[in-house]
């Protein structure tokens, strides 16, 4: 009885046994379909580790989201309580910052102009120099050109004179 309990299958499957038979047709047909395949392990390794990657950054990104609003609502109260102090502060911080920075720019504005008309050729004279000359280069070419119909118009507003 306890082999009868052994053989009978755990779950009624109605799956036919394969063949072992190595030269059946259809078993060489599959080997010579995959032998001519290409090797896409490589590419399945790669996705899998994209994928793995991405679930574990993920993870990391959920956890720090929500210890970040977990601890601003911890720290809600105290944040509420000091904001006379931190307000002030915020715009003093603020200010300096925006002073040091227009203070910062009007410095190296003011370096590389001293450098360029001393003729040191600071990074990106060449630019300039080139823009100047396309400026008068059209100066010119547009003077010219209403010169030349200013005096047309002048001949053909008084033909006698």
């Amino acid at each position: 009885m306890a082999s009868d309990i052994q053989n009978r299958p755990m779950y009624s499957s109605t799956t036919v046994p394969r063949s072992t038979n190595i030269n059946h047709p259809v078993a060489s047909f599959l080997r010579k379909l995959q032998s001519k395949a290409p090797n896409h392990s490589g590419q399945l390794f790669g996705l899998l580790a994209f994928f793995i990657s991405r679930g574990i950054l993920l993870l990391l990104t959920g956890i720090t989201v929500t210890a970040f609003f977990l601890g601003f609502i911890a720290f809600l109260p105290i944040i509420i309580i000091s904001s006379p102090i931190w307000t002030p502060l915020f715009l003093l911080v603020t200010g300096f910052l925006s002073l040091a920075g227009m203070v910062f720019g009007t410095a190296a504005l003011i370096s590389w102009t001293y450098r360029y008309f001393k003729g040191m050729h600071p990074v990106g004279s060449d630019q300039v120099d080139y823009a100047r000359n396309r400026i008068f280069n059209t100066a010119a070419h547009v003077k010219d050109y209403a010169g030349g119909y200013l005096h047309g118009k002048q001949k053909d507003a008084a033909p006698g004179a």
